[in-house]
């Protein structure tokens, strides 16, 4: 499979395939990278399609810049990223992972169709059950504006009022969810929410968890991978 390195402004970024009219913009979750996409580019590129993937803020190629993946770094990276793509491409879709799927919300306002794994669909939902579980209140987050947790998040004043400030793009294009069923980030309620509303596709793992990793969880992660592009 054909495979380019570059850099969109300081970006690294890798695209997978042959020269396409259309394409698929690929981000990882946390602590993930860009190189995550070639297992899916190997399923969507031989029908005629490209993958381009990019290292978000700290993460990959950028761990040692001194950047972090907050949403005001990374959504400007994501929109350098589309609008490469949409220079090279004339059909844009997406295909994220967990907190990539969030971001995407925030950057791209019409891919033509979104296949999210795990996707972290309400931050600021997010953000109140990590409180919840550190006890933290709002109050105290406010006064102490960060504060570091036992299960390695650090909760910030400045991240929730930044995300309850940028709602999300409301997306019309097919969407298509993996989701397992054992994801504690993100509750099958909201999941559901957000199926009905956007009349999106779900996939649901019996006992599969937020992160696909182990061999059977990928097995699945690929058959949906497949049947849905």
């Amino acid at each position: 499979m054909k495979t380019e390195r570059f850099q969109i402004d300081t970006i690294p970024a890798v695209l997978y395939g042959e020269p396409a009219n259309e394409g698929y913009l690929f981000l990882h979750g946390q602590m993930g990278y860009k190189e995550e996409a070639e297992a899916f580019a190997q399923v969507v590129c031989p029908k005629g399609v490209q993958v381009l993937s990019i290292d978000l803020p700290g993460h990959g190629e950028r761990r040692d810049r001194g950047e972090e993946l907050f949403p005001w770094t990374a959504v400007p990276d994501i929109q350098a990223a589309l609008n490469w793509a949409y220079h090279q491409w004339n059909k844009v879709s997406l295909r994220a992972n967990s907190i990539g799927a969030y971001f995407a919300g925030l950057a791209f306002d019409a891919p033509s169709r979104a296949l999210l794994a795990s996707p972290v669909l309400d931050m600021e939902g997010l953000i109140l059950i990590m409180m919840d579980w550190a006890g933290v209140t709002e109050e105290q987050l406010r006064e102490q504006s960060k504060i570091a947790t036992s299960f390695g998040q650090t909760l910030s004043w400045k991240y929730l009022c930044w995300v309850r400030e940028h709602p999300v793009y409301n997306w019309t294009c097919p969407i298509h969810i993996l989701y397992g069923s054992g994801d504690n980030m993100t509750s099958r309620q909201t999941i559901d929410e957000f199926v009905c509303k956007h009349n999106a596709k779900l996939t649901v793992m019996e006992g599969g968890e937020h992160w696909f990793h182990t061999p059977q969880q990928l097995a699945v992660l690929r058959k949906w991978e497949e049947t849905e592009t």
